[in-house]
């Protein structure tokens, strides 16, 4: 299973800020489990890979976004 979500933003430094918040979640995936954000411009790029089953791969899309909804509600104040 695949997903690719982007987010736009009024600048590509709010994207960028965003990027950075949510890049640890890069790093720490298991094997089989690939997450890779990316900023291009004013936009965060996310790809998300899952070879586990369709609740995994949910539940990692929801932590993700809430990860998001943390970092933009951060940069917000």
């Amino acid at each position: 299973m695949e997903a690719k979500i982007v987010l736009s933003y009024k600048s590509p430094r709010e994207a960028e800020a965003i990027a950075e918040a949510i890049s640890p979640d890069n790093v720490k995936a298991p094997p089989d489990l690939t997450i890779k954000t990316t900023k291009r411009g004013p936009k965060v790029i996310t790809l998300v890979k899952c070879q586990r089953n369709l609740e995994s791969f949910i539940a990692t899309i929801d932590d993700l976004l809430m990860s998001v909804q943390v970092a933009e509600r951060v940069i917000s104040v």
